[in-house]
């Protein structure tokens, strides 16, 4: 048994807060708290999501992997390898059996999916898809620089030349769709190549949700559109009016929705600055960026459970050592 399995089975250590939110915390129970977490999903789920081929179980478990996975976004190295060389340099004592990066790379790869059930779950355990309101943008991911060669790339087949307007920027890459919650928790996501249309890009994500609000930017505007929508999904799609149009909006509803579009841009700015900086994930690979992304949208989903369960807002570690950073 590994220390992280002993601490977990310990029970997670309590820190007196007063009722308030701790912001800083050791590296080592922040490590604990999402191995607990991990594991008693993984062990309550295993035979639904957890297929394994036959064999002897891998030493180092999948619960210490996707534990490794999730908690990459609250260290901030921007390449995998380094993460991997930190946590053997300073938390070996926690995974003894830790893998080499290209092994790390792989599992990664090969447990996305089960993160990503994972989250599902999860969600479910927070309570959201009770709301009635949501709010829907997308945000370019680069992949590949603008000018570089993209003739040998893996991403050629799948990936797209585009444009941000909202940034003035070209790239190469796709666009992150995403759907949040008004509280700013990502329900449902995916990549679509980067020239994609706003409303075509939508339509990846639109239909698994029904009968509720969403509220979106200019770029879903289109009375046809918005009304093939609500015939197929029941979802109303809301967005600030042009000023050319006949029908405007009440007096004081565009500055509503402007101010409401605000906290999924947070929710971007989040994803974007925190660890791994997402539009330079440095994947090399269509599943390695899916597997990053994933990984990442769980990592961000947990920051809400540690402050919701635990009254932790991770914004400082404090550790004891010789550090890697």
């Amino acid at each position: 048994m590994t220390k992280i399995e002993f601490a977990s089975m310990m029970g997670l250590p309590k820190q007196p807060n007063g009722g308030k939110l701790m912001t800083s915390i050791s590296i080592d129970l922040l490590l604990i708290i999402l191995f607990t977490e991990i594991d008693d999903w993984y062990k309550a789920n295993e035979d639904m999501y957890c297929e394994r081929t036959t064999g002897c179980p891998p030493t180092f478990s999948d619960s210490e992997m996707m534990t490794l996975m999730i908690a990459e976004d609250y260290i901030p190295y921007p390449a995998e390898s380094q993460y991997v060389e930190y946590i053997r340099a300073n938390h070996l004592d926690l995974f003894p059996d830790l893998l080499t990066q290209s092994q790390f790379n792989r599992r990664a790869r090969q447990l996305a999916q089960t993160v990503e059930m994972m989250r599902r779950s999860w969600l479910v355990k927070v309570g959201v898809g009770l709301e009635d309101t949501y709010i829907i943008d997308t945000k370019p991911v680069p992949v590949v620089g603008y000018k570089r060669s993209k003739s040998r790339s893996y991403f050629l087949d799948s990936a797209s030349y585009g444009y941000c307007a909202s940034r003035n920027m070209k790239y190469f890459g796709y666009k992150l769709v995403m759907i949040t919650t008004l509280d700013g928790i990502v329900v449902t996501y995916d990549l679509v190549p980067a020239n994609t249309d706003e409303r075509k890009a939508a339509e990846a994500i639109l239909d698994q949700i029904e009968n509720v609000q969403i509220i979106g930017d200019k770029g879903f505007l289109g009375a046809a559109w918005q009304a093939k929508i609500e015939e197929e999904t029941g979802n109303q799609v809301i967005t600030p009016k042009r000023k050319n149009q006949l029908i405007q909006h009440p007096e004081g509803f565009e500055k509503m929705l402007n101010h409401v579009r605000e906290r999924i841009e947070g929710v971007f700015n989040e994803l974007q600055n925190t660890g791994r900086n997402l539009e330079r994930l440095l994947a090399k690979t269509v599943s390695g960026l899916s597997t990053r992304v994933i990984s990442k949208v769980t990592s961000h989903l947990m920051k809400y459970m540690l402050r919701q369960k635990y009254q932790i807002d991770v914004q400082t570690f404090t550790c004891s050592g010789d550090m890697a950073f």
